[in-house]
Protein backbone atom coordinates (compact mmCIF):
# COMPACT_ATOMS: atom_id res chain seq x y z
CA UNK A 1 0.00 0.00 0.00
CA UNK A 2 1.49 3.39 -1.01
CA UNK A 3 1.89 6.41 1.21
CA UNK A 4 -0.98 8.27 -0.40
CA UNK A 5 -3.25 5.24 0.07
CA UNK A 6 -2.20 4.72 3.68
CA UNK A 7 -2.62 8.29 4.91
CA UNK A 8 -4.66 11.38 4.03
CA UNK A 9 -1.39 13.18 3.23
CA UNK A 10 1.91 12.28 1.57
CA UNK A 11 3.85 11.64 4.76
CA UNK A 12 7.00 10.50 3.00
CA UNK A 13 7.24 13.76 1.03
CA UNK A 14 6.47 15.82 4.13
CA UNK A 15 9.14 14.06 6.19
CA UNK A 16 11.72 15.03 3.57
CA UNK A 17 11.04 18.68 4.49
CA UNK A 18 12.22 18.10 8.08
CA UNK A 19 15.90 17.10 8.19
CA UNK A 20 15.80 16.74 11.99
CA UNK A 21 13.71 13.60 11.53
CA UNK A 22 16.79 11.92 10.05
CA UNK A 23 18.68 12.45 13.28
CA UNK A 24 20.01 9.50 15.26
CA UNK A 25 19.71 9.84 19.02
CA UNK A 26 21.08 8.15 22.11
CA UNK A 27 24.49 9.78 22.47
CA UNK A 28 26.09 12.54 24.51
CA UNK A 29 23.48 15.10 25.50
CA UNK A 30 26.16 17.74 26.05
CA UNK A 31 27.30 17.32 22.44
CA UNK A 32 24.04 16.86 20.49
CA UNK A 33 24.30 14.59 17.49
CA UNK A 34 27.90 13.59 18.24
CA UNK A 35 27.67 10.89 20.88
CA UNK A 36 29.27 7.50 20.15
CA UNK A 37 25.98 5.70 20.68
CA UNK A 38 23.90 7.86 18.36
CA UNK A 39 22.40 4.93 16.50
CA UNK A 40 18.65 5.10 17.10
CA UNK A 41 16.39 6.92 14.64
CA UNK A 42 14.46 9.75 16.23
CA UNK A 43 10.76 9.12 16.76
CA UNK A 44 9.33 12.50 17.76
CA UNK A 45 5.92 12.27 19.47
CA UNK A 46 5.98 15.51 21.49
CA UNK A 47 4.30 17.80 18.99
CA UNK A 48 1.72 19.23 21.39
CA UNK A 49 4.67 20.87 23.15
CA UNK A 50 6.54 21.99 20.02
CA UNK A 51 6.43 20.83 16.42
CA UNK A 52 9.42 20.73 14.09
CA UNK A 53 10.19 23.31 11.43
CA UNK A 54 10.41 22.57 7.69
CA UNK A 55 13.21 23.79 5.46
CA UNK A 56 10.92 26.34 3.83
CA UNK A 57 10.38 28.15 7.12
CA UNK A 58 14.05 27.98 8.13
CA UNK A 59 14.96 29.38 4.71
CA UNK A 60 12.51 32.25 5.22
CA UNK A 61 14.27 33.27 8.42
CA UNK A 62 17.65 33.04 6.73
CA UNK A 63 16.47 35.06 3.74
CA UNK A 64 15.30 37.85 6.04
CA UNK A 65 18.60 38.12 7.89
CA UNK A 66 20.71 37.67 4.76
CA UNK A 67 18.66 39.84 2.43
CA UNK A 68 16.64 42.62 4.05
CA UNK A 69 17.29 42.69 7.80
CA UNK A 70 16.01 46.05 9.07
CA UNK A 71 13.62 47.44 11.62
CA UNK A 72 9.99 47.91 10.58
CA UNK A 73 7.92 51.11 10.56
CA UNK A 74 11.03 53.18 11.36
CA UNK A 75 12.79 53.99 8.12
CA UNK A 76 12.16 55.08 4.56
CA UNK A 77 15.21 53.28 3.20
CA UNK A 78 14.68 50.24 1.01
CA UNK A 79 15.50 47.51 3.52
CA UNK A 80 13.14 48.96 6.10
CA UNK A 81 10.42 49.23 3.50
CA UNK A 82 10.89 45.62 2.42
CA UNK A 83 10.89 44.36 6.00
CA UNK A 84 7.81 46.41 6.85
CA UNK A 85 5.86 45.11 3.87
CA UNK A 86 6.79 41.49 4.63
CA UNK A 87 5.92 41.88 8.31
CA UNK A 88 2.58 43.54 7.60
CA UNK A 89 1.70 40.98 4.94
CA UNK A 90 2.43 38.26 7.49
CA UNK A 91 -0.46 39.66 9.53
CA UNK A 92 -2.65 39.34 6.43
CA UNK A 93 -1.66 35.69 6.03
CA UNK A 94 -2.50 34.93 9.65
CA UNK A 95 -5.80 36.80 9.36
CA UNK A 96 -6.83 34.78 6.32
CA UNK A 97 -5.80 31.54 8.05
CA UNK A 98 -8.26 31.98 10.93
CA UNK A 99 -10.98 33.82 9.01
CA UNK A 100 -10.40 37.28 10.51
CA UNK A 101 -11.65 40.36 8.68
CA UNK A 102 -8.14 41.74 8.21
CA UNK A 103 -4.77 42.54 9.75
CA UNK A 104 -6.42 45.00 12.16
CA UNK A 105 -7.74 41.97 14.08
CA UNK A 106 -4.38 40.16 14.37
CA UNK A 107 -1.87 41.13 17.05
CA UNK A 108 1.46 39.33 17.02
CA UNK A 109 2.55 38.12 20.46
CA UNK A 110 5.32 35.82 21.69
CA UNK A 111 2.87 32.95 22.17
CA UNK A 112 -0.60 31.98 23.39
CA UNK A 113 0.37 32.77 26.99
CA UNK A 114 1.25 36.36 26.17
CA UNK A 115 -2.01 36.72 24.25
CA UNK A 116 -3.96 35.54 27.32
CA UNK A 117 -2.09 38.05 29.49
CA UNK A 118 -2.60 40.85 26.99
CA UNK A 119 -6.37 40.45 27.14
CA UNK A 120 -6.43 39.82 30.88
CA UNK A 121 -4.46 42.98 31.67
CA UNK A 122 -5.63 45.31 28.89
CA UNK A 123 -9.29 44.28 29.09
CA UNK A 124 -9.71 42.43 32.38
CA UNK A 125 -8.21 44.97 34.78
CA UNK A 126 -10.31 47.72 33.24
CA UNK A 127 -13.59 45.83 32.95
CA UNK A 128 -13.81 43.37 35.84
CA UNK A 129 -14.97 44.05 39.39
CA UNK A 130 -16.33 42.21 42.44
CA UNK A 131 -19.75 41.91 40.84
CA UNK A 132 -18.39 40.01 37.82
CA UNK A 133 -17.49 36.42 37.13
CA UNK A 134 -15.04 34.77 34.75
CA UNK A 135 -15.89 31.24 33.63
CA UNK A 136 -13.13 28.75 32.78
CA UNK A 137 -13.09 24.98 32.43
CA UNK A 138 -11.41 22.41 34.65
CA UNK A 139 -9.20 21.39 31.72
CA UNK A 140 -7.62 24.81 31.18
CA UNK A 141 -3.92 25.20 30.52
CA UNK A 142 -2.12 27.28 33.15
CA UNK A 143 -1.82 30.06 30.55
CA UNK A 144 -5.55 30.60 30.93
CA UNK A 145 -6.21 29.32 34.45
CA UNK A 146 -3.43 31.11 36.31
CA UNK A 147 -3.84 34.33 34.36
CA UNK A 148 -7.55 34.73 35.06
CA UNK A 149 -7.14 33.39 38.58
CA UNK A 150 -4.68 36.18 39.38
CA UNK A 151 -6.74 38.82 37.59
CA UNK A 152 -9.69 37.65 39.69
CA UNK A 153 -7.66 38.21 42.85
CA UNK A 154 -6.75 41.74 41.74
CA UNK A 155 -10.24 42.78 40.65
CA UNK A 156 -12.41 40.78 43.02
CA UNK A 157 -14.09 38.96 40.16
CA UNK A 158 -15.22 35.41 40.89
CA UNK A 159 -13.56 32.63 38.86
CA UNK A 160 -15.79 29.65 38.11
CA UNK A 161 -14.90 26.30 36.53
CA UNK A 162 -17.03 24.19 34.21
CA UNK A 163 -16.86 20.54 35.32
CA UNK A 164 -15.17 17.87 33.25
CA UNK A 165 -17.18 14.64 33.25
CA UNK A 166 -15.85 11.09 33.53
CA UNK A 167 -15.43 10.87 29.74
CA UNK A 168 -13.20 13.94 29.69
CA UNK A 169 -15.83 16.23 28.17
CA UNK A 170 -17.25 19.48 29.46
CA UNK A 171 -20.51 19.25 31.38
CA UNK A 172 -22.50 21.65 29.22
CA UNK A 173 -25.45 21.70 31.64
CA UNK A 174 -23.05 22.90 34.30
CA UNK A 175 -21.70 25.48 31.84
CA UNK A 176 -25.22 26.80 31.35
CA UNK A 177 -25.55 27.18 35.14
CA UNK A 178 -22.26 28.99 35.57
CA UNK A 179 -22.53 31.40 32.64
CA UNK A 180 -25.07 33.94 33.85
CA UNK A 181 -25.71 37.67 33.88
CA UNK A 182 -22.69 38.23 36.15
CA UNK A 183 -20.34 36.63 33.63
CA UNK A 184 -18.07 39.04 31.79
CA UNK A 185 -15.63 36.59 30.21
CA UNK A 186 -15.59 32.91 29.27
CA UNK A 187 -12.08 31.57 28.61
CA UNK A 188 -11.88 28.01 27.32
CA UNK A 189 -9.41 25.77 25.58
CA UNK A 190 -10.49 24.64 22.11
CA UNK A 191 -8.62 21.30 22.21
CA UNK A 192 -7.35 20.05 25.56
CA UNK A 193 -3.60 19.46 25.61
CA UNK A 194 -4.09 16.66 28.15
CA UNK A 195 -7.41 15.01 27.35
CA UNK A 196 -7.50 15.62 23.61
CA UNK A 197 -11.10 16.80 24.04
CA UNK A 198 -12.43 19.05 21.28
CA UNK A 199 -14.69 21.50 23.06
CA UNK A 200 -17.91 22.96 21.57
CA UNK A 201 -16.60 26.52 21.53
CA UNK A 202 -19.36 27.76 19.24
CA UNK A 203 -21.99 26.63 21.74
CA UNK A 204 -20.04 28.23 24.59
CA UNK A 205 -19.77 31.45 22.58
CA UNK A 206 -23.55 31.49 22.19
CA UNK A 207 -23.98 31.03 25.94
CA UNK A 208 -21.54 33.84 26.66
CA UNK A 209 -23.09 36.25 24.21
CA UNK A 210 -26.59 35.50 25.50
CA UNK A 211 -25.40 37.10 28.74
CA UNK A 212 -23.43 39.92 27.08
CA UNK A 213 -20.13 38.24 28.00
CA UNK A 214 -17.06 37.80 25.82
CA UNK A 215 -15.32 34.54 24.99
CA UNK A 216 -11.60 33.89 24.71
CA UNK A 217 -10.70 30.65 22.89
CA UNK A 218 -7.27 29.12 23.53
CA UNK A 219 -6.40 27.68 20.11
CA UNK A 220 -2.86 26.52 20.90
CA UNK A 221 -3.77 22.91 20.09
CA UNK A 222 -6.45 23.53 17.48
CA UNK A 223 -4.98 26.07 15.05
CA UNK A 224 -2.07 23.76 14.17
CA UNK A 225 -4.27 20.75 13.53
CA UNK A 226 -7.63 21.69 12.04
CA UNK A 227 -9.41 24.40 10.07
CA UNK A 228 -10.29 27.41 12.23
CA UNK A 229 -12.90 30.06 11.46
CA UNK A 230 -13.11 32.63 14.23
CA UNK A 231 -16.17 34.25 12.68
CA UNK A 232 -18.06 30.95 12.48
CA UNK A 233 -17.31 30.14 16.13
CA UNK A 234 -18.05 33.81 16.98
CA UNK A 235 -14.98 34.11 19.21
CA UNK A 236 -14.22 37.52 20.63
CA UNK A 237 -10.60 36.47 21.11
CA UNK A 238 -8.64 33.52 19.75
CA UNK A 239 -4.96 32.85 20.43
CA UNK A 240 -2.36 30.42 19.11
CA UNK A 241 1.41 29.87 18.90
CA UNK A 242 3.68 29.52 15.89
CA UNK A 243 6.04 26.94 17.38
CA UNK A 244 3.27 24.32 17.56
CA UNK A 245 2.49 24.63 13.84
CA UNK A 246 5.79 24.38 11.96
CA UNK A 247 6.80 27.94 12.83
CA UNK A 248 9.61 29.41 14.93
CA UNK A 249 9.53 29.98 18.65
CA UNK A 250 8.84 33.44 20.03
CA UNK A 251 5.86 34.25 17.81
CA UNK A 252 2.12 33.78 18.20
CA UNK A 253 -1.06 35.61 17.40
CA UNK A 254 -4.07 37.08 19.14
CA UNK A 255 -7.22 37.48 17.10
CA UNK A 256 -9.66 39.99 18.49
CA UNK A 257 -12.81 41.50 17.09
CA UNK A 258 -11.84 44.91 15.80
CA UNK A 259 -14.51 46.74 17.78
CA UNK A 260 -13.30 45.15 21.03
CA UNK A 261 -9.60 45.71 20.37
CA UNK A 262 -10.34 49.30 19.41
CA UNK A 263 -11.91 49.97 22.82
CA UNK A 264 -9.06 48.39 24.78
CA UNK A 265 -6.09 50.34 26.08
CA UNK A 266 -2.57 49.12 25.25
CA UNK A 267 -0.93 46.45 27.38
CA UNK A 268 2.66 47.65 26.73
CA UNK A 269 3.94 51.13 25.99
CA UNK A 270 6.93 52.38 24.01
CA UNK A 271 8.04 52.74 20.43
CA UNK A 272 5.98 51.87 17.35
CA UNK A 273 2.65 51.75 19.22
CA UNK A 274 2.35 55.53 19.54
CA UNK A 275 1.06 58.14 17.13
CA UNK A 276 1.86 61.35 18.98
CA UNK A 277 3.76 61.94 22.24
CA UNK A 278 4.15 65.07 24.35
CA UNK A 279 5.54 65.52 27.83
CA UNK A 280 1.99 65.38 29.13
CA UNK A 281 0.26 62.61 27.16
CA UNK A 282 0.33 60.23 24.19
CA UNK A 283 -2.03 58.86 21.57
CA UNK A 284 -1.94 55.38 20.08
CA UNK A 285 -1.23 53.97 16.66
CA UNK A 286 -3.95 52.20 14.68
CA UNK A 287 -4.69 48.48 15.11
CA UNK A 288 -2.94 46.16 15.40
CA UNK A 289 0.21 48.18 16.01
CA UNK A 290 -1.01 49.80 19.23
CA UNK A 291 -0.58 46.38 20.88
CA UNK A 292 2.88 45.68 19.40
CA UNK A 293 5.21 47.93 21.37
CA UNK A 294 8.91 48.10 20.58
CA UNK A 295 10.80 46.25 17.90
CA UNK A 296 8.70 43.17 17.18
CA UNK A 297 9.78 39.63 16.33
CA UNK A 298 10.17 40.52 12.67
CA UNK A 299 11.93 37.42 11.33
CA UNK A 300 9.67 35.17 13.40
CA UNK A 301 6.52 36.91 12.21
CA UNK A 302 7.50 36.57 8.56
CA UNK A 303 8.44 32.92 9.13
CA UNK A 304 5.14 32.36 10.97
CA UNK A 305 3.36 33.29 7.76
CA UNK A 306 5.62 30.91 5.81
CA UNK A 307 4.66 28.08 8.20
CA UNK A 308 0.98 28.82 7.66
CA UNK A 309 1.46 28.78 3.90
CA UNK A 310 3.23 25.43 4.24
CA UNK A 311 0.28 23.96 6.15
CA UNK A 312 -2.22 25.47 3.74
CA UNK A 313 -0.40 23.79 0.85
CA UNK A 314 -1.02 20.46 2.60
CA UNK A 315 -4.60 21.43 3.44
CA UNK A 316 -5.91 21.81 6.97
CA UNK A 317 -8.70 19.30 6.39
CA UNK A 318 -6.04 16.75 5.47
CA UNK A 319 -3.92 17.72 8.47
CA UNK A 320 -6.88 17.12 10.76
CA UNK A 321 -7.70 13.78 9.11
CA UNK A 322 -4.12 12.59 9.55
CA UNK A 323 -3.99 13.66 13.20
CA UNK A 324 -7.27 11.93 13.99
CA UNK A 325 -6.16 8.75 12.22
CA UNK A 326 -2.97 8.57 14.30
CA UNK A 327 -4.74 9.44 17.55
CA UNK A 328 -7.29 6.68 17.04
CA UNK A 329 -4.55 4.20 16.12
CA UNK A 330 -2.50 5.07 19.21
CA UNK A 331 -5.58 4.89 21.42
CA UNK A 332 -6.50 1.46 20.05
CA UNK A 333 -2.96 0.12 20.46
CA UNK A 334 -2.70 1.38 24.04
CA UNK A 335 -6.02 -0.27 24.94
CA UNK A 336 -4.36 -3.61 24.18
CA UNK A 337 -2.73 -3.28 27.61
CA UNK A 338 -5.04 -3.99 30.55
CA UNK A 339 -2.88 -1.92 32.92
CA UNK A 340 -2.82 1.29 30.88
CA UNK A 341 -5.22 4.10 31.75
CA UNK A 342 -5.98 6.58 28.97
CA UNK A 343 -7.44 9.99 29.78
CA UNK A 344 -10.11 11.71 27.73
CA UNK A 345 -12.67 10.71 25.10
CA UNK A 346 -12.49 7.62 22.85
CA UNK A 347 -9.90 7.46 20.12
CA UNK A 348 -12.30 8.40 17.34
CA UNK A 349 -13.39 11.58 19.14
CA UNK A 350 -10.25 13.48 20.10
CA UNK A 351 -7.48 15.70 18.86
CA UNK A 352 -4.09 14.34 17.89
CA UNK A 353 -2.72 13.35 21.29
CA UNK A 354 -3.09 10.62 23.88
CA UNK A 355 -2.22 11.04 27.57
CA UNK A 356 -1.94 7.86 29.61
CA UNK A 357 -0.36 6.08 32.56
CA UNK A 358 0.93 2.56 33.02
CA UNK A 359 0.00 0.99 36.36
CA UNK A 360 3.06 0.88 38.61
CA UNK A 361 5.25 2.98 36.30
CA UNK A 362 5.69 6.70 36.98
CA UNK A 363 5.24 8.81 33.87
CA UNK A 364 8.75 10.22 34.19
CA UNK A 365 10.23 6.72 34.35
CA UNK A 366 8.17 5.70 31.34
CA UNK A 367 9.36 8.70 29.35
CA UNK A 368 12.96 7.90 30.23
CA UNK A 369 12.61 4.29 29.14
CA UNK A 370 10.95 5.05 25.82
CA UNK A 371 13.65 7.67 25.22
CA UNK A 372 16.13 4.77 25.15
CA UNK A 373 14.19 3.59 22.10
CA UNK A 374 14.60 6.99 20.46
CA UNK A 375 10.95 7.86 21.19
CA UNK A 376 10.31 11.39 22.46
CA UNK A 377 7.13 11.86 24.50
CA UNK A 378 6.09 14.30 27.21
CA UNK A 379 5.83 13.38 30.89
CA UNK A 380 4.45 15.61 33.62
CA UNK A 381 1.30 17.57 34.28
CA UNK A 382 1.37 19.34 30.88
CA UNK A 383 0.61 22.69 32.57
CA UNK A 384 -2.70 21.30 33.81
CA UNK A 385 -1.95 20.58 37.46
CA UNK A 386 -5.53 21.09 38.73
CA UNK A 387 -6.84 18.71 36.07
CA UNK A 388 -4.30 16.08 37.08
CA UNK A 389 -5.38 16.56 40.70
CA UNK A 390 -8.95 15.90 39.58
CA UNK A 391 -7.80 12.79 37.73
CA UNK A 392 -6.03 11.62 40.88
CA UNK A 393 -2.56 11.41 39.34
CA UNK A 394 0.56 13.50 39.77
CA UNK A 395 1.63 13.18 36.15
CA UNK A 396 0.88 11.43 32.89
CA UNK A 397 2.75 10.43 29.76
CA UNK A 398 1.61 12.09 26.54
CA UNK A 399 2.20 11.14 22.94
CA UNK A 400 1.17 13.76 20.40
CA UNK A 401 1.22 13.55 16.65
CA UNK A 402 1.71 15.75 13.63
CA UNK A 403 1.90 15.72 9.86
CA UNK A 404 5.20 13.81 9.68
CA UNK A 405 4.30 10.98 12.08
CA UNK A 406 3.38 7.43 11.04
CA UNK A 407 1.69 4.33 12.43
CA UNK A 408 5.11 2.66 12.50
CA UNK A 409 6.33 5.30 14.95
CA UNK A 410 3.35 4.58 17.19
CA UNK A 411 4.25 0.89 17.01
CA UNK A 412 7.73 1.82 18.27
CA UNK A 413 6.11 3.62 21.19
CA UNK A 414 3.95 0.58 21.96
CA UNK A 415 6.97 -1.75 21.91
CA UNK A 416 8.79 0.56 24.31
CA UNK A 417 5.77 0.74 26.63
CA UNK A 418 5.57 -3.05 26.61
CA UNK A 419 9.19 -3.32 27.72
CA UNK A 420 8.63 -0.72 30.44
CA UNK A 421 5.73 -2.78 31.77
CA UNK A 422 7.93 -5.87 31.86
CA UNK A 423 10.74 -3.97 33.59
CA UNK A 424 8.48 -2.79 36.42
CA UNK A 425 6.42 -5.99 36.68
Amino acid sequence: MGVQESYPIDVEAIRADFPILDRLVGGDVETPGQGPDDDTPLCYLDNAATSHTPDRVVDTISEYYRGYNANVHRGIHQLSQEASVAYEEAHDTVADFVGAAGREEIVFTKNTTEAENLVAYAWGLAELGPEDSVVLSEMEHHASLVTWQQIGKRTGAEVRYIRVDDDGRLDMDHAAELIDDSTAMVSVVHVSNTLGTVNPVGELADMAHDHDALIFVDGAQSAPTRPVDVKAMDADFFAFSGHKMCGPTGIGALYGKESTLDEMQPYLYGGDMIRRVTYDDATWEDLPWKFEAGTPSIAQGIAFAAAIEYLEDIGMDAVQAHEELLAEYAYDRLTEFDDVEIYGPPGDDRGGLVAFNVDGVHAHDLSSIVNDYGVAIRAGDHCTQPLHDKLGVAASARASFYIYNTREEIDRLIDAVADARDLFA
